[in-house]
């Protein structure tokens, strides 16, 4: 089955960016979740526990569309074949430790850049890091499928000399991690093993998978 209708569950730019290399625009609706309340990972305190929550997550923000669409659209005698695709990406340092840490967006406040700064000096330099992107995709009749896609990102040791400058650019700003892959936030990336667009957001291999696996159903 091909969908005529694709439903990006997301407010993020980048992900309707990438989404639309894969996906004709004219077939993209935007339509983020009500609400942006999510639950958070202090409880988790394994890598195989942070997966899962992404995956509720991700859920979540894909059912609150599902439903509000299925409300707005009961009285229509024929709808559009529909996908919806929403996704929860993150960063997990520390991931072979006895309690891994996840590091969301940074603060919104004026606090951002002392955050990020500590992130990039403590966890970042000299290190490597997993980038995490929980993916979903269900249809108005709840068929659905998921999974994890996780890239392994290594900086440099010597991020210091940049680091200033970086924060000056405000890239950092809402982006998972504090960083992007795809802009300034490149000149700190020695090795990435696996999806690069993961990274960004939404990796496109998988996403495919997931497209022919709810076909399939």
């Amino acid at each position: 089955m091909s969908f005529r209708r694709y439903i990006l569950a997301s407010r993020s730019p980048r992900r309707l960016e990438l989404l639309q290399q894969v996906v004709h625009r004219e077939l993209i609706v935007v339509s983020p979740p009500p609400s942006s309340e999510e639950a958070g990972f202090d409880d988790c305190t394994s890598v195989a526990a942070i997966r899962q929550r992404m995956l509720q997550i991700a859920r979540h923000k894909a059912e609150q569309v599902r439903t509000q669409l299925n409300n707005d659209e009961a009285a229509l005698f024929e709808r559009p074949r529909t996908l919806i695709i929403s996704a929860d990406t993150t960063v997990i340092v520390d991931q072979d430790t006895a309690r891994p840490v996840v590091l969301g967006q940074p603060p919104e406040n004026d606090d951002w850049r002392e955050t990020v700064r500590n992130w990039f000096l403590d966890h970042y330099a000299g290190k490597t890091h997993l980038a995490a992107t929980a993916v979903h995709v269900i249809t108005p009749d709840g068929r659905s499928a998921e999974r994890v896609i996780e890239t392994k990102v290594t900086f440099r040791s010597d991020v210091a000399p940049w680091l200033n400058w970086y924060l000056l650019t405000g890239e950092p700003k809402g982006k998972a991690g504090g960083y992007a892959l795809q802009g300034a936030g490149s000149v700190f990336i020695t090795h990435v093993e696996g999806s690069l667009s993961n990274v960004v957001g939404l990796p496109l291999e998988a996403l495919l998978e997931l497209f022919a696996e709810v076909s399939l159903k």
